[in-house]
């Protein structure tokens, strides 16, 4: 490797670490969350012209609509996720795969599904870059889950739908956890627990997300 390609790999990794420092300060506790945002390359996920932004602790857009999540939410959401120590994940809204990986290091399968075929294929190729072969990627429309797929351990939305719909739901295995923004103008992050046939509801913290729609774009 030349001394060139050294200095920005080494410049990568300490802006990683300040970003995990500033993370921990913003109270994400688990170190196994900490550690996968310290060694994802979050700035393959984004177009060339951000990439300079991509340690920063905010959201940036990513073409058609969409963002990238702020690194504290990315954490937050999977912090929380973990906690019920899922298998099988269920992700709505690959966006450009960035949770996407966050998550394959994390837990044995992922199913991600995206509604934009662009913002799908780009995901799919910075996932074979990270040898990420622990996820099956679906287009279709997110809201509708991946029903021939579930029941899911975990599931894990990154967009906000008004509620939760129910046939996600419905694909969450007893004992399973959702992790949702949802809400219009304003939104909240919600912790859904199944228990049999009863859903519990916890609300965590504010959150801004965009919305869940519903079809797929070619």
């Amino acid at each position: 490797m030349s001394t060139q390609l050294q200095g920005i790999g080494m410049t990568s990794r300490r802006t990683r670490m300040r970003l995990v420092q500033r993370l921990k300060e913003a109270g994400i506790e688990s170190d196994k969350v900490l550690d996968v945002i310290g060694d994802v390359p979050r700035h393959i996920f984004l177009d060339e012209a951000l990439s300079h932004r991509a340690y920063e602790d905010t959201s940036l857009p990513i073409g058609h609509g969409q963002t990238l999540s702020q690194p504290y939410i990315v954490a937050r959401m999977t912090e929380l996720l973990l906690e019920s120590q899922p298998a099988r994940v269920l992700e709505l809204g690959t966006g450009s795969g960035y949770q996407t990986a966050v998550l394959s290091r994390l837990f044995d399968e992922i199913f991600s599904v995206e509604r934009i075929k662009p913002l799908q294929d780009r995901a799919r190729d910075r996932l074979r870059q990270l040898n990420a072969r622990n996820v099956l990627l679906k287009h279709a429309d997110g809201g509708m889950g991946w029903p021939d797929r579930g029941p899911f351990d975990g599931i894990i939305v990154t967009a906000a739908p008004v509620e939760v719909p129910p046939e996600l739901l419905a694909q969450l295995a007893d004992g399973g956890v959702l992790i949702a923004p949802v809400g219009e103008e304003e939104q909240v992050l919600v912790q859904v627990t199944r228990r049999g046939e009863h859903f519990d509801y916890k609300e965590l913290e504010p959150v801004y997300f965009v919305p869940l729609l519903g079809g797929v774009i070619r």
